[in-house]
């Protein structure tokens, strides 16, 4: 009897450790941002809470500046289990999920109050549903822009007939469809190919937020900035489902505490960094210029119907009822 007792508990210890061994994971995460991007410090933040919150049992391993994969290589990464975990800029999607540039309305997705209450939002959760149809979980929404920057060299982009002809950098067709209502010619690159592709003259001008203008060092090839209030973008973070579905409850808990506090953390370095930006572009050597109200109406005439029309067709009309639900915010 006692070595039957002895033989169930060396049993049980060891159904235990190899129970615990099981329970520790990896988790790799890919993302395009530099080191000095205040979303790319809130990502590191994000993991470090993960390993935290998990009681280490995940190890959360995060691969910036294209160094696992690329920016267009990141979802299907995920979706084929390459990698746990990457973040993407929502207009990446493009037209695999065309609803997910939402946001990148022109001068009409910027209200700083429906910003701050998109994560766990109907529209919010109506792109996770989407995400999740195309073989990714969507756990965090990182509010990264509502404050755009119009690089350019020699003259400022102020008008509307200051970007007829201009080389610029584009994000995407459906985003695109602004920037060419206004006679530019939109190249879409991630924003790691942007510094490097004005630097050899492959475009002339550059389209980024505000503060990666200033973190991805655009002054040293670039001597005018206009600051618009453009369109909205967030960095989200996105998990390969069967990896998610296989952890435990505690280890999902995890996650989810480290993506709330993620999400409140960078709204707060968002708005720090865009506040902080114009001044440090000018002592950069920048000529900065602030979009005005008659500015931004002349440039919305043109880009805003651009937009709508391309974004109602390529989501087949489920655009509208999108805009809906954040209209009603």
């Amino acid at each position: 009897m006692l070595f039957k007792t002895i033989g169930f508990t060396v049993a049980a210890l060891m159904l235990g450790s190899v129970t615990a061994q099981a329970a520790n994971v990896k988790m790799r995460v890919s993302h395009q941002l530099p080191p000095k991007h205040h979303i790319a410090k809130k990502i590191a933040d994000w993991g470090a809470d993960i390993e935290k919150n998990s009681g280490g049992t995940i190890d959360v391993q995060i691969f910036g500046s294209n160094q696992l994969f690329g920016a267009k290589q990141n979802f299907p990464a995920v979706a084929k289990g390459e990698a746990e975990a990457a973040f993407s800029v929502n207009f990446q999607w493009g037209k695999t999920i065309p609803e997910m540039n939402v946001t990148a309305k022109p001068y009409s997705v910027t209200d700083i109050n429906i910003l701050r209450n998109w994560p766990g939002s109907k529209p919010a959760t109506f792109l996770d549903n989407l995400l999740l149809k195309k073989g990714v979980k969507n756990v965090v929404w990182l509010f990264t822009t509502n404050m755009s920057a119009f690089t350019s060299k020699g003259r400022a982009l102020i008008t509307p007939a200051d970007f007829k002809g201009v080389k610029i950098r584009g994000l995407g067709p459906i985003v695109d469809s602004g920037l060419k209502a206004l006679g530019a010619a939109p190249s879409a690159m991630s924003g790691s190919k942007v510094y490097p592709a004005l630097q050899t003259g492959v475009i002339d001008a550059g389209l980024t937020d505000i503060a990666a203008a200033y973190s991805r060092k655009y002054y040293e090839v670039q001597d005018h900035v206009t600051v618009s209030p453009l369109f909205s973008v967030y960095f989200h973070g996105y998990l390969n489902p069967k990896w998610y579905d296989a952890l435990t409850a505690d280890q999902k808990a995890a996650i989810a505490k480290a993506s709330a506090a993620a999400a409140k953390a960078a709204m707060d370095a968002t708005e720090e960094a865009a506040g902080k930006a114009p001044g440090q572009l000018r002592e950069k050597g920048m000529k900065v210029h602030i979009h005005t109200a008659s500015e931004i109406a002349a440039m919305k005439a043109l880009m805003e119907p651009a937009f709508t029309k391309y974004f109602n067709e390529a989501t087949k009309g489920k655009g509208q009822a999108l805009l809906d639900m954040i209209n009603a915010m």
